[in-house]
């Protein structure tokens, strides 16, 4: 296992809690990751130790969670090889608690503080996240035989069966599926991410639990269902991901707009895969992990336009204005999620552009140049990939217009104006409405090649709007 900053932080803090005789292990994902040779984002603490005296013990802490037996600890203290840790890595320390009741489906209304390991699992959600690991040796160092996948198993504290469940490629809840979701409805959503991510399948009475509170999920925030929503998307698992929020009934609540997709037929020639549902399916499949999350969302909404926009013309399937509806459909969404104004409008051009490379060999090289103009044009590239790929494979289109823009130069693409509203002064013309129109002329016939210099420029607005003089 390779130190890491975060890894030697939450070593020390082990170590400490330790040696003034509370109990301390790793807690949670970073355990579960660890088991299927994953690399943990990060490390969490569970203790015997209480806040206050966990807030006491380290220099610098956060009592962000005190209220729920949990502490931030910041690095920068000693670790086992005495280098300071840098400040920004933080270490989550949960004090073993059993949990009242979550009249807000979030949050326990009280908390009550324990001494048994055992006990504090029994309020997690998933039994793959309720395991407990010991890495340290008596000494509190790291133990270097623990890179042995057997000798890791051996120092894992199971309560809960989460091993079984690992080995079996289970996702499973502890103890009631309904209470544990109905203490945080976000769970529902996470269930579905845990088992796309690591290719699980749901127990059958979790999943069962799972559809028959589906609903629910309205009473989480937007905020963290778009995140959870996001995460999905972007975590190389996209399609399954979505094939399980549909199968859980998690899909027509959260995005209905995308429930609607199913059963929308599509013209055979152009979309052999089938209707618009499963072409976004196959379109989901393609987005690699760690994907732009604005390409991801890009890609699932695309053709978000087209279910209401169904209809069967005399020469075949149709959907007149798609793109349109689609972009102001995808507005409701990213409105309705709270994604930021940035997001959003890279979210919408990928929608609203995703047609516009079947014009591209028509285009006016000017024209042509302004297209790459789009903020993330190599995201609108991928795009297209992608959805050629999820329908006829044809990339002609693709391979022509990645060609042309990888062969322009950005100074080509976007070259200094050869006039500016000043120098249209300087030639005597009144500013107003027409020096847009002028400027706009200019650029035209510089991107299409055929003027280069200012003389140029200015003989051509002299020639297309007349002289100075003339106009006054």
């Amino acid at each position: 296992m390779p130190a890491s900053p975060r890894l030697d932080s939450a070593l020390h803090i082990i170590a400490t809690l330790r040696e003034r005789g509370y109990e301390a292990y790793f807690a949670g994902g970073c355990v579960r990751d660890l088991l299927l040779a994953r690399e943990p984002a990060d490390y969490d603490i569970a203790t015997s130790a209480t806040p206050d005296v966990v807030l006491d013990m380290f220099p610098r802490t956060f009592a962000v969670g005190a209220h729920f037996g949990v502490v931030l600890v910041s690095g920068g203290s000693e670790n086992p090889s005495k280098e300071l840790a840098p400040p920004q890595v933080v270490t989550e320390v949960a004090t073993f608690r059993s949990d009242g009741a979550y009249s807000d489906g979030r949050h326990p209304d009280e908390v009550r503080y324990t001494l048994s390991a055992a006990e504090d699992v029994q309020r997690r959600d998933f039994t793959i996240n309720g395991l407990l690991l010991d890495l340290l040796q008596g000494n509190g160092s790291l133990d270097e035989g623990f890179g042995d996948p057997k000798a890791l198993r051996a120092a894992v504290l199971d309560h809960v069966g989460g091993l079984a469940d690992l080995d079996a490629g289970i996702l499973r809840a502890i103890g009631p599926p309904a209470r544990r979701f109905q203490e945080d409805q976000l769970r529902l959503l996470r269930a579905v991410r845990f088992a796309a991510r690591f290719g699980f399948a749901i127990e059958p009475v979790t999943l069962a639990a799972i559809r028959a509170l589906a609903p629910k999920i309205h009473a989480v925030s937007r905020e963290r269902v778009r995140d959870e929503l996001t995460k999905m998307l972007t975590e190389g698992n996209a399609r399954r991901a979505f094939a399980l929020l549909d199968e859980t009934g998690l899909l027509a609540e959260v995005l209905p707009e995308v429930a609607r997709m199913k059963g929308v037929a599509q013209p055979p020639q152009f979309h052999p895969e089938g209707d618009v549902w499963v072409h976004t399916l196959l379109l989901l499949e393609q987005l690699p992990a760690g994907c732009p999350l604005t390409l991801a969302w890009g890609a699932m909404l695309h053709d978000v336009g087209k279910p209401p926009t169904f209809r069967v013309a005399p020469d075949r399937i149709r959907f007149d204005n798609h793109v349109e509806v689609g972009v102001a459909i995808g507005a409701e969404i990213c409105r309705r999620l709270r994604f930021s104004n940035d997001d959003t409008h890279q979210i919408l051009a990928l929608i609203q552009n995703h047609m516009r490379f079947a014009d591209a060999p028509q285009m006016k090289k000017s024209t042509l140049k302004r297209f790459f103009r789009l903020d993330r044009f190599n995201e609108h590239l991928e795009l297209h990939r992608m959805d050629c790929l999820a329908a006829h494979g044809n990339l002609d289109l693709w391979n022509f217009v990645r060609d042309r823009y990888e062969a322009t130069p950005a100074e080509v693409v976007r070259p200094t104006p050869l006039l500016t509203g000043r120098d249209l002064i300087a030639a005597g013309y009144t500013p107003g409405p027409q020096f847009h129109e002028m400027l706009q002329s200019v650029e035209d016939a510089q991107l299409e090649g055929g003027i280069a210099t200012a003389n140029e420029a200015l003989a051509l607005v002299r020639q297309r709007f007349g002289s100075a003089s003339v106009r006054e």
